[in-house]
C-alpha cells in the first residue's frame, strides 16, 4: 500500500493482491520503521456499515470502509472510495482509497507487476513501417 497525507487528506493506493486480501480477509495493512522503537502501521479494514471513518492513535492509522463500498469497489471500473469525516474542529478530513495503478512510464525503483493496468496504456505500440 502507498499512503500519501497531504494537508486534511489521507490517499491509501492498494495494488491488485492488497484488494484480494481486503475482498478475502477484511483487511490490508503496511507500515513504515522510521527507527527501532517507531513505527507508523496504516490499514484498511471493511466493517459492516455506516459510514467511512478514519482513527489514528499515534501509532497506527485505521481506515474502516463500510463493505458496501467495498463491494462496488471490486468492480473493475471503480477505481476509487471517497469519503469526508468531520475533523471535530469545523473542518473536514478528505479519505480517498484507490487502485494503484501501473505507471506510464517505467521507473527503475518500482515493480509494477502487482498494479492494475493503467487505462491511459495504449494495448500496443503504432506499426513503425515495414520491417526489413
Amino acid at each position: 500500500m502507498k499512503l500519501r497525507i497531504r494537508g486534511n487528506s489521507i490517499r491509501i493506493r492498494v495494488s491488485k493482491s492488497e484488494l484480494a486480501e481486503i475482498e478475502e480477509s477484511g483487511s490490508a495493512q503496511d507500515m513504515v520503521r522510521f527507527s527501532p522503537r517507531s513505527t507508523l502501521r496504516y490499514r484498511v479494514d471493511v466493517k459492516p456499515g455506516g459510514r467511512a471513518e478514519v482513527e489514528f492513535d499515534g501509532a497506527q492509522l485505521r481506515i474502516a470502509v463500510p463493505n458496501e463500498h467495498v463491494a462496488r469497489w471490486l468492480d473493475p471500473d471503480q477505481v476509487s472510495i471517497e469519503a469526508e469525516q468531520d475533523d471535530g474542529d469545523g473542518g473536514v478530513l478528505k479519505i480517498l482509497i484507490e487502485k494503484d495503478f501501473a505507471c506510464l512510464a517505467p521507473r527503475s525503483s518500482e515493480d509494477d507487476s502487482d498494479l492494475f493496468d493503467n487505462p491511459l496504456q495504449t494495448e500496443t505500440p503504432p506499426d513503425s513501417g515495414p520491417k526489413a
